[in-house]
């Protein structure tokens, strides 16, 4: 009786050991599975004119840092340079280059008062950085800041809807924001503006710029 059990046993046990050395990411969640598949895919040969040959080390390496680079622009964070002199004098007009934090996009964690770069909801093919004013719920004034001519729809309060925010430049007089184009969408939201970073004399951080009252 001894025998055959213990044949059934070793049977069991190769089964299980190859099983998992052919899946070693059974368990693995898609965006953990991608530096694998990617790694496998650089790694078969290609059909050449001389047979199947391997890729270079250099340029696997080189496509792993271009793969590896535009997720960490994409999902962390890039350093982008500001124009225009709606964000004076927090940012100037030509010459800032702010570090952006990814981690914040589509408006996940952003709060009233942060500076945030958003895609130009008029001009699509454009960025732009402004301050958040107003969070799904809040009411503003469609005139603030500034006010204009003060005429009847500009002295207006209006509710944001879900899923938006109310932006505005911290120089009113030149800015293009929420007073002309209303409540934004948060999934326009690319991430928030952590600290200007060059010049280097110049560093420092950008964070709100209200107080509790």
């Amino acid at each position: 009786m001894h025998g055959p059990q213990i044949r059934l046993t070793y049977h069991r046990q190769s089964f299980y050991n190859n099983n998992h050395r052919k899946t070693p990411h059974n368990n693995a969640t898609p965006m953990t599975r991608l530096p694998y598949q990617l790694s496998q895919l650089l790694s078969r040969r290609i059909p050449t004119l001389f047979g199947p040959q391997q890729l270079p080390s250099y340029i696997i390496n080189f496509t792993k840092g271009i793969f590896f680079g535009h997720l960490f622009i994409e999902y962390v964070g890039a350093i982008k340079e500001t124009r225009g002199p709606s964000m004076l004098p927090t940012l100037s007009a030509h010459g800032d280059w702010v570090y952006v934090s990814k981690l914040f996009r589509r408006g996940k964690g952003i709060a009233v008062g942060d500076v945030v770069t958003v895609r130009h909801p008029m001009f699509p093919w454009m960025g732009a950085s402004k301050r958040v004013l107003g969070m799904p719920g809040d009411f503003v004034i469609r005139g603030t800041p500034g006010g204009g001519s003060g005429g009847e729809g500009e002295q207006m309060m209006v509710q944001v809807p879900e899923g938006h925010c109310w932006l505005a430049g911290d120089n009113a007089a030149f800015s293009r924001d929420s007073r002309d184009y209303g409540p934004l969408p948060l999934a326009l939201v690319k991430g928030k503006v952590i600290a200007r970073v060059w010049p280097l004399w110049e560093f420092k951080w950008i964070g709100s710029t209200f107080h509790p009252i």
